[in-house]
């Protein structure tokens, strides 16, 4: 639970001066930045035991203090869970497969692969810079901490509940569409084997089932360790499979690779559809006369596929509370998965360019409405019946374990929000078992991701607009993130373990130019000619959280909000006290 400060108000020192000088023997000052120095020099490794061995566990409780919150959640992780949160999370050997086609689509290889590189080098930078944020405030609520510290003393309180609230949209969306993905693999197999059972999203008996197969990634906390070691054992055994039995049996095939050629320079303009269509006097599209999708916008529009694959690397600062020696830790968890992660998206893309069929062949493949999930009709087409079942298999599997991960790390996040009062319920979301498990917060995701999956039930466009919000909200706290640094905390964010120095600022301008830019394609219409049954609510449902957050920010004193006020709000008092 976050702590209960006593306001005893006065005027002199700052909120933890009492427990800083009891824990570090520091000196406080009145200045910010003396603050800073005091702040970490008590939590990073400088306040000694008494037989003088510096404690991991005992600087990270301290710097959890030091902020107003009392250490509840117990740590038992370590490096390889803090890898695996994002890395499995992301699980970016699924999420190539998810956004082939739209790859594809947009511009054709060219567009795709550059745009899969790009993606990779600056989701790198923008990871290192969050791995910033993350050394210096390893803590359950990662993004929304790290938007007050960096929001400052006038907009530190509006930047985190933004932020609160455009990252609780995003992960718990995530958990949706995870676990719907999985289940449209599994229902992928109906339309392989010609079986007479219903896969129209039109369907309300085949969306109720799909609901039903969906909610059910319910794990027990205690198996965690063993969840993290299987999905990553499962996404290697599939990123080696795909490696080595793809090409093999492509080559197989008639039509064999694709040439580099094709695969490097190829562009594809003719996919997209119309931005303006006009017709003939049958009826029928003239395409001499309708508008193509412009090419520019077309290589712009490749982002949507690649940028979304590698997100979400913060859930490492999610379970930032529960790792031992965090600030070092955690932060090359952030770091680490998005490197890793955008090599193998790279490679996983230039991999299966070449294995790509001939177009009209793909195109009949890929864009088969009869299945759910067109890339089973892939491995099928390549691998042959009995081939793709066993890439299926581990696919459905992955997916199951990357949504049961995607709940601990959204489940983390919700929990260090509702501490400070953001979210409706908030003291009963924030309670935690005997454990040291935030079950309420589990639970909450667990309603939430259902009620979100109930929107496939009366409409399969609700449930899209829902998929398209889950990366669009996470770009946007990236770039608030960078923005904050930037040109408010500029020099005087706290230094943690973990610092790129001279390359700092450098690195932040890439991370607030790159995310805006694919925040802007993700709210950005994917398909033509626009129409209300393919227009992409992402806009408008990351408008509304944003509205909410407004409201928040109004409606909540300033009192119940903890976060950064050890820092910045001279008007609690030296003598304020928390429960132990």
């Amino acid at each position: 639970m976050a702590s209960v400060l006593t306001d005893e108000r006065s005027t002199d020192g700052d909120l933890f001066a009492q427990q800083r000088s009891n824990t570090s023997g520091s000196t406080t000052s009145s200045t910010g930045n003396e603050k800073v120095k005091v702040f970490h020099e008590m939590a990073h490794g400088k306040n000694e035991q008494s037989d003088g061995v510096s404690s991991d566990a005992d600087s990270d409780d301290a710097l959890i203090r030091s902020m107003g919150y009392k250490p509840v959640l117990h740590r038992t992780f370590k490096f390889f869970e803090s890898f695996a949160a994002s890395f499995a999370a992301m699980d970016v050997v699924s999420g190539v497969r998810l956004t082939f086609s739209y790859g594809v689509t947009f511009g054709g290889p060219a567009a795709y692969w550059v745009s899969m590189l790009v993606t990779g080098v600056c989701s790198t930078i923008t990871a290192a810079s969050l791995a910033e944020f993350c050394s210096a405030l390893p803590t359950s609520g990662s993004v929304y901490l790290w938007a007050a510290e960096a929001g400052g003393p006038q907009l530190g309180r509006f930047f985190s509940f933004l932020v609160a609230w455009w990252s609780t949209t995003a992960w718990t969306t995530f958990v949706a569409s995870t676990a719907q993905s999985c289940v449209n693999f599994i229902f992928g197999e109906v339309s392989t084997f010609g079986n007479s059972w219903s896969t129209d999203d039109s369907n309300v008996k085949f969306r109720a089932v799909q609901w039903i197969v969906a909610e059910v990634v319910l794990i027990p906390p205690r198996y965690y360790r063993w969840v993290f070691k299987l999905s990553m054992i499962l996404i290697f055994v599939d990123y080696i499979l795909n490696l080595i039995w793809l090409p093999i049996a492509t080559s197989r095939k008639s039509h064999g690779f694709q040439s580099a050629k094709w695969v490097f320079t190829e562009t594809i303009y003719d996919q997209a559809g119309y931005s303006k269509e006009v017709y003939d006097s049958s009826g029928n599209v003239d395409t001499n006369l309708s508008k193509l999708v412009p090419r520019g916008w077309q290589w712009c529009l490749a982002y949507f596929a690649s940028a979304g694959v590698i997100v979400g690397y913060d859930a490492s600062g999610h379970i930032a509370e529960e790792t031992k020696d965090a600030s070092n830790k955690a932060a090359r968890g952030i770091f680490f998965s998005a490197f890793t992660s955008s090599i193998v998206a790279f490679s996983l893309t230039i991999l299966f360019l070449f294995c790509c069929p001939p177009l009209d062949t793909f195109n009949d493949i890929m864009y088969n409405t009869a299945s759910p999930q067109p890339f089973v009709n892939f491995y099928s087409y390549v691998l042959g019946r009995g081939g793709h079942v066993i890439m299926n298999v581990i696919i459905i599997l992955e997916l199951f374990l990357n949504a049961v991960i995607g709940v601990l790390a959204c489940s983390r996040l919700v929990f260090g929000v509702s501490r400070d009062g953001v979210l409706p319920f908030s003291g009963w979301i924030s309670q935690v078992s005997k454990e040291g498990q935030p079950k309420n917060a589990i639970t909450v995701i667990y309603i939430v991701s259902a009620l979100l999956l109930c929107t496939i039930l009366p409409s399969s466009v609700a449930f899209s607009s829902l998929v398209s919000a889950a990366g669009a909200p996470s770009f946007a706290c990236y770039a608030l993130l960078a923005f904050g640094r930037l040109f408010i905390t500029r020099d005087k964010f706290p230094k943690g373990k973990w610092s790129l120095g001279i390359f700092s600022k450098p690195f932040m301008v890439v991370s607030l130019v790159y995310n805006s830019f694919v925040f802007i394609i993700n709210i950005s219409p994917y398909s033509y000619p626009v129409t209300g049954s393919n227009f992409n609510y992402a806009i408008v449902i990351t408008g509304a959280v944003s509205i909410f957050a407004v409201i928040c920010t109004l409606v909540i004193p300033r009192s119940r909000w903890i976060a950064n006020r050890y820092r910045y709000d001279q008007s609690i008092s030296s003598n304020a006290k928390y429960e132990k």
